[in-house]
């Protein structure tokens, strides 16, 4: 199977109620998983906080580094990989997950982590019983998600798993339950004989799929996990003689043929996506960057974003006509004669200078043609980066300033006739943005998150300047 050495097929347990035998079964798939075939990799982690993978796994002495928190902090899974107790290699719990939810945005992160994380082989996911942001990232990642279901509440509590694809638009072909804790013990009249047969009878007529087998309900199994040692002992070697034990085999021998069956697991083809995503931000970064005017549009000097560590402007036209970087003076001292009317000479340490400096610096400007009866009017907005308005001001737009012995060409009107040109008489719903960046890295406003976040800046201004009055 290509791929399969560097992308795990990811199969997570998942159920809302408690008490169904959830880590139960994690724990001990793993294990028979093994038994089934000993060259393959097979892993497991739980995003639940009781330590139970790590009391059935861990080697006493063993010295182990970094957790589960540390996967979702960005570390590589494979470098958090150790081998445990019967050859099973497990990431170490954490009792910090609750602090780590706010950096979980996406319930993709975990799909993404584990495309990363060259781990190899089959990686089962333990999760909380709940549909918190951790049990959706290890449902949306797994190739195969195991509910399993005792009685008719934790059938009923189904329905959110299968809910929460549809609502993401995921095939819910991953998804399968199968009964747990069955008591063999309760009969019924009727079609049902038994508590499985009901149970499955239920899911199916639910649309759910349904394994198979199913796991008895066992004291010898529940003793396994009550001892004065505090111990865990596996299935497979301590639970033989039981109905269990051959169920157990049963169910991993079902996982290791879909395992086989899958040429292209999800975290493969998960990183798949992810490059031709990267190769598409790259391309859109190029695109935007290769629009660019090439020169400041106020000063006429090479726009390359070099000189120093003072900030610069990037402008765009609402409508992608034109854009652009500004160089700091020149946008500066547009804003000080043509929007502001103050003097151009005050001193480099005059108050009023330097409070207007920080101020642009921590703005995002809009300048909109108007046309009425009377001329062309430029419609002025001063926006903080949040998007909240300020200022706003209307001024003439007049080719030239001064008297008639010190007539000049207004920057205000190069400014427009230079982004808008033959539209400058009055263009329905465009203007002209201008936003501060850093001048060491002008560029990268261009990048796929940046821009992303200026996009979204835009559309709050434009509801606003926009607005009907």
């Amino acid at each position: 199977m290509v791929g399969m050495q560097s992308y795990p097929y990811v199969i997570t347990v998942s159920s809302e109620k408690g008490g169904v035998g959830k880590t139960t079964l994690a724990t001990n798939l793993a294990i028979y998983l093994k038994a089934l075939d000993e060259n393959l990799p097979v892993s497991i982690f739980s995003f639940d906080n009781h330590f139970t993978v790590d009391r059935m796994f861990e080697i006493r002495g063993q010295r182990t580094t970094g957790t589960v928190a540390d996967l979702l902090l960005e570390t590589p899974g494979r470098d958090l990989i150790h081998t445990g107790q019967y050859g099973i290699g497990y990431i170490p719990s954490s009792s910090n997950l609750s602090d780590l939810k706010d950096i979980v945005k996406t319930p993709m992160m975990l799909a993404r982590l584990l495309a990363l994380s060259r781990i190899p082989g089959i990686v089962v996911i333990d999760t909380r019983p709940d549909l918190d942001i951790l049990t959706q990232n290890a449902l949306f990642a797994a190739d195969r998600a195991i509910i399993p279901v005792k009685d008719m509440p934790s059938l009923e509590n189904c329905r959110n798993i299968f809910a929460l694809f549809d609502q993401r638009g995921l095939d819910r072909k991953s998804l399968a339950l199968i009964p747990c804790l069955v008591d063999e013990r309760i009969k019924f009249d009727g079609p049902f004989a038994d508590q499985k047969t009901l149970l499955k009878a239920y899911a199916i007529n639910r649309g759910y799929r349904c394994f198979e087998t199913y796991i008895s309900k066992s004291p010898k199994v529940e003793s396994l996990n009550t001892n004065p040692d505090g111990k865990i002992y596996p299935i497979l070697t301590h639970a033989k003689l039981t109905e269990v034990h051959g169920q157990f085999a049963q169910l991993a021998q079902t996982i290791i043929g879909e395992y086989r069956g899958t040429a292209e697991p999800r975290a493969l083809l998960f990183h798949q996506w992810l490059q031709a995503e990267e190769e598409r931000k790259k391309e859109s970064f190029f695109a935007r960057l290769s629009g660019l005017k090439s020169e400041c549009l106020l000063c006429g000097r090479p726009a390359s974003g070099q000189g120093g560590d003072r900030i610069s402007f990037y402008f765009e036209v609402s409508d992608g006509s034109a854009a652009g970087f500004f160089d700091e003076e020149c946008f500066f001292r547009l804003l000080m004669t043509n929007v502001y009317n103050l003097d151009t000479n005050l001193a480099d340490d005059d108050p009023t200078l330097l409070i207007m400096r920080d101020a642009a610096r921590e703005s995002t400007f809009v300048f909109r043609p108007v046309s009425n009866g009377s001329g062309t009017t430029v419609e002025f907005h001063r926006f903080d980066l949040d998007g909240v308005h300020h200022l706003k001001k209307t001024y003439p737009l007049r080719e030239f300033e001064g008297g008639m012995l010190r007539r000049e060409r207004s920057r205000l009107f190069s400014l427009m006739a230079e982004t808008f040109g033959s539209r400058l008489d009055g263009t329905p719903g465009s203007f002209l943005l201008v936003h501060p960046v850093h001048q060491e890295k002008p560029e990268a406003i261009l990048q796929e998150e940046n821009y992303r976040g200026l996009t979204r800046l835009k559309q709050r201004i434009t509801q606003q300047v926009l607005r009907p009055t």
